[in-house]
């Protein structure tokens, strides 16, 4: 499993999960071979799960085994 943090750069360094990845939601498009490349099932979180969900709807468009952990802080306590 990967934790993938889709919240902006700024937000990501006032504080985020332990070895999660930093991919904006605005450059997973552009990255999808960098995410099809990591461990799946992928953990996508973000402020409140509202960026995360977007992700998570589209990768798995894209046949990436993901799912929404919502806010960053609740996969702080869970993974």
């Amino acid at each position: 499993m990967t934790i993938v943090d889709v919240r902006t750069r700024s937000e990501y360094s006032g504080g985020h999960v332990a070895n999660s990845l930093n991919i904006p939601l605005n450059e997973i498009q552009e990255r999808i071979e960098e995410l099809k490349a990591l461990s799946q099932p992928l953990i996508l979180c973000c402020a409140s799960g509202g960026r995360s969900g977007q992700a998570t709807h589209y990768l798995k468009s894209m046949g990436i085994d993901c799912e929404n952990g919502g806010s960053w802080l609740d996969v702080n306590g869970n993974y």
